[in-house]
């Protein structure tokens, strides 16, 4: 992906916050919107970023809490699709967490799907440009069972990367497990996991389908935001990657992640 100053044909200000503030009205009315890509074919990700941070900017300033980041497009497959060689990311948020005990009302999302991945917990900051794979390491206090709830606010998830992007790269709710493994203690490529919903599994995969390896999408994800003036700080989560295609979600699913060593964890709806 190309950096601020390579691009010529940028969206002006007024664009950006006439999309962002689209996307905004859409989380809020559940009534999606049309992919933005389609609108202003010259988007970029640059572009992209930035009404993904008007928005985020906005929630901050009405209370909301950054509490970490999740990476997307973590996969080779996925990556392939969207015809890029890297990963996007968004924020995670407070208010977006959800929980075990308490079951998800479907019906405040648009088109709900859940992702399983290995979520880390940092003791430390991480540094920006430089973030090595043992710097993330280091840096990291466990890892824990986490189902992350994706969403999109564009129409029938017909999006590609920018729209993604723009739209704080689909995420819109996580929940952790309870346990938590140090890193000395699991060999973070060779988690293997599956998902049930209702009982029934209906998808399996192994951490490493992340990069190869999850720290590489943290320490990836540490020196990409560094270029927006974002850090990865101490108690941050940090979701990586699924390591399992997107199951969608309907109301009455309940959804069991398990994985080898590192315990599971459940999502309900209703």
């Amino acid at each position: 992906m190309r950096l601020r100053g390579e691009f010529t044909n940028m969206l002006s200000v007024e664009v950006r916050d006439e999309l962002a503030a689209d996307l905004a009205e859409a989380e809020r009315s559940r009534v999606p919107t049309t992919p933005l890509t389609d609108r202003y074919p010259d988007i970029d990700v640059v572009d992209a970023y930035e009404i993904q941070l008007i928005n985020i900017r906005q929630r901050v300033a009405e209370g909301a809490r950054v509490i970490g980041h999740k990476v997307g497009l973590s996969s080779e497959a996925m990556q392939k699709m969207m015809g890029v060689d890297e990963p996007d990311y968004g924020h995670l948020l407070a208010d977006m967490e959800v929980f075990e005990d308490k079951p998800v009302a479907a019906g405040r999302f648009l088109y709900p799907r859940v992702e399983v991945e290995v979520g880390f917990i940092l003791a430390d900051d991480l540094p920006g440009a430089g973030c090595t794979e043992d710097d993330v390491l280091a840096a990291t206090a466990a890892f824990a069972p986490s189902i992350e709830l994706i969403d999109t606010r564009i129409t029938d998830w017909k999006i590609k990367l920018c729209d993604t992007i723009a739209d704080n790269a689909s995420s819109a709710g996580w929940v952790l497990g309870p346990e938590r493994v140090s890193p000395k203690d699991i060999d973070i490529k060779a988690i293997n996991a599956v998902l049930t919903r209702n009982g029934e599994v209906v998808a399996e995969g192994r951490s490493d389908a992340v990069l190869g390896n999850p720290v590489t999408s943290v320490a990836w994800l540490a020196r990409k935001v560094d270029q927006f003036g974002v850090r990865l700080r101490a108690g941050d989560i940090v979701l990586p990657g699924a390591c399992m295609r997107a199951i969608d979600a309907r109301p009455g699913d309940d959804f069991v992640a398990d994985f080898d060593g590192l315990g599971s964890v459940r999502l309900s709806f209703e």
